[in-house]
């Protein structure tokens, strides 16, 4: 096939794959909830399930995508992540959804690198960033069309967009195993083929650098404090809807129609209040990035105790669109202010070293927050989410403390 047919597939996969996801992800935890009849401490559970597989995974099927094929395993993975929503949904059990979460572990880690390695194999180094940017435009159109087509199904049973959405990505691997082409996928020599010691030579490499550099090690701590903080609100703040409020009777909306309708009014908000940062904001100024940063997450550590201790549905609805918007700046604000920390021999070495500080922080924190929700309150549980992201505003403070001793020495800060 031609690079177009590559790039047009690449399109569909993604704008599929969002609207896909999206479908499952909106109602998944009111089905968590309701249907299984999860406690809080198994809603966080089942995150730390997904992260030790991640964890655990992700160095042998990098082996599959480096050694055999990208292409199969981006189907591969998709097929697995069906697999997994398919056997939830028909078995609404705890202990089913454990192993059904290590199998879509397994999936994502397929799939993990391997898509965006294709794609720039297929249409080339300089069209790629295009075709990412263009992707996530569809994916943002695609995922809020899932919501709604999911708000709607769930009106029949909590199960069902579930379902259809397992079905629906083990056709789309069944699609791409037909049609997505590997034209420019050269395989690893044989003699470079050992995963394992590259990954132990790239730890180690990072790890020097972390060693070297105290503005490194800052940020990954803070990337580490952010995913413990991250990993028990992202798996209670439906609970605590559901089990704290009454939604009011509009539309016929059921919990998993108003939860589309909160994401799509938060997306709106986070497009506006993102676009307004991208202009008043030089994401290249250190000191200024890092400013905004300890801002947004003071914010943050407000908004969610709001969330947790409202009385009112609508107020606990504003704190969470809050949280929302806060966080889709934090992300972005957050990588432009690691990336200016480091140059490019270390770049990618210690990217990968703050997604594995992000991955245990999460392990660590998660199943804290969710023993907490679980033995007093949820609540309770978001609280102290807050209070784990509360040392993130020292380690801002004390980069901003440097950053003026280093300037008083008329000493660039941005390094």
């Amino acid at each position: 096939m031609s690079k177009l047919n590559a790039y047009s597939i690449y399109l569909i996969l993604r704008g599929a794959d969002s609207f896909i996801r999206s479908m499952i992800y909106i109602g998944i935890a009111v089905y968590y909830i309701q249907t299984v009849g999860m406690n809080p401490l198994e809603l966080v559970l089942i995150g730390t399930t997904i992260e030790i597989t991640i964890f655990l995974f992700e160095i042998p099927t990098g082996v599959v995508a480096d050694t055999f094929s990208r292409k199969y395993s981006v189907i591969l993975g998709l097929f697995l992540c069906g697999v997994c929503f398919v056997l939830e949904s028909l078995l609404p059990f705890f202990l089913a959804i454990v192993l059904a979460e290590v199998i879509r572990g397994v999936g994502e880690t397929f799939i993990s690198g391997a898509l965006d390695a294709w794609i720039a194999d297929e249409i080339g180094p300089e069209r790629v960033g295009r075709a990412f940017l263009r992707a996530s435009q569809i994916g943002q159109v695609s995922g809020v069309l899932g919501t709604f087509v999911a708000a709607g199904l769930s009106l029949f049973a909590l199960n069902i967009p579930v379902l259809l959405g397992g079905i629906a990505l083990i056709g789309l691997s069944i699609f791409l195993l037909f049609s997505m082409p590997e034209n420019g996928f050269k395989p690893v020599p044989r003699g470079e083929r050992n995963s394992w010691q590259a990954m132990g030579h790239t730890f180690g490499s990072g790890l020097k650098v972390v060693r070297s550099s105290r503005w490194v090690l800052t940020i990954l701590l803070i990337g580490a404090v952010f995913g413990a903080f991250s990993e028990g609100y992202d798996r209670l703040w439906e609970a605590r809807f559901l089990k704290g409020f009454t939604f009011p009777e509009l539309w016929g909306l059921n919990p998993v129609g108003w939860f589309a309708l909160f994401g799509l009014v938060g997306m709106f908000l986070s497009m506006i209040v993102t676009e307004v940062f991208r202009r008043s904001l030089d994401t290249n100024n250190h000191t200024a990035v890092a400013r905004a940063l300890l801002i947004i997450n003071t914010l943050l550590i407000g908004s969610i105790a709001a969330f947790a201790l409202a009385g009112n549905l609508w107020i606990a609805v504003g704190a969470f669109w809050i949280l929302s918007l806060l966080r889709s700046i934090n992300g972005p604000l957050y990588s432009a202010w690691l990336n200016q920390n480091l140059d490019s021999a270390s770049r990618a070495t210690v990217l990968s070293m703050g997604s594995q500080f992000d991955a245990l922080g999460q392990l660590v924190g998660g199943p804290i927050i969710g023993l907490v929700a679980l033995n007093f309150s949820i609540p309770m549980g978001l609280l102290v989410s807050g209070l784990i992201l509360s040392p993130v505003l020292l380690l801002y403070l004390r980069t901003l403390r440097r950053d003026d001793q280093t300037s008083s020495l008329g000493v660039e800060t941005n390094q």
